[in-house]
């Protein structure tokens, strides 16, 4: 009978809360902090989060110095190009497959309640809620598909994406456009439209990934 090692999840704990501080961009790009600050954000010791630390470095997104704890490395414009282009021709590729299927209304109602819950949520200019809705719009489309192998692609990607999204939230022009196209998108499914609908989402995904690279290219510029 194996047991399990302490220090091993103390590790993966404070990996795993890191993590999703960046990601979430609770600690944004170029946020530094002391190891010891770090470990009394976390209620724990200095140990595990240096290990934990060692392993964000690995992933690419802290910077370990030294004496001076971590820096959240910037999104690189450069990968977030590459990401998107490989989430879009994805999504595209599950839109046309759902399509094909002519799903009913039923199982079209998974992508119907998150836009609705987006035109709630920007109602009420909370932009968190905003982002959680079209965040869930995608991911029902991904897993609606079926393919198992397109999914486990989009998830290996999923991470850096949000956190580019998360990132330029506040950054970008009010996402007026989104439920329209999320809709649109919608209704040529339940048309069986195929080709149509992998171009609204090519085109949805298209004018998102402008804003963002635009905003991560300014970024970019305001640290050199």
């Amino acid at each position: 009978m194996s047991v399990a090692n302490p220090s091993s999840s103390l590790v993966d704990t404070a990996y795993e809360q890191i993590r999703r501080r960046i990601l979430d961009n609770v600690w944004p790009p170029g946020h530094r902090a002391l190891e010891q600050e770090v470990a009394l954000a976390l209620g724990m010791s200095r140990t595990p989060v240096r290990e934990a630390l060692v392993r964000l470095q690995n992933d690419g997104l802290v910077e370990v110095v030294p004496r001076h704890g971590m820096r959240v490395l910037p999104v690189s414009p450069n990968d977030m190009r590459e990401i998107y282009e490989i989430l879009t021709a994805l999504e595209c590729m599950a839109a046309e497959i759902v399509a094909l299927r002519k799903p009913s209304d039923e199982d079209l109602q998974p992508l119907i309640l998150a836009t609705a819950d987006m035109d709630r949520a920007l109602a009420k200019d909370d932009l968190d809620a905003w982002a959680a809705a079209d965040e869930r719009f995608h991911a029902s489309l991904v897993d609606l598909c079926g393919n198992r192998q397109l999914a486990a692609t989009v998830w290996n990607y999923w991470d850096r994406a949000h956190r580019a999204r998360m990132f330029s939230l506040r950054l970008r022009p009010k996402p007026i456009n989104s439920t329209r196209e999320h809709m649109e998108l919608v209704e040529r499914m339940r048309a069986g439209d195929a080709i149509g609908a992998a171009h609204v989402n090519r085109q949805h995904r298209e004018r998102a990934s402008r804003e963002l690279l635009k905003i991560f290219e300014q970024f970019k510029l305001a640290q050199m």
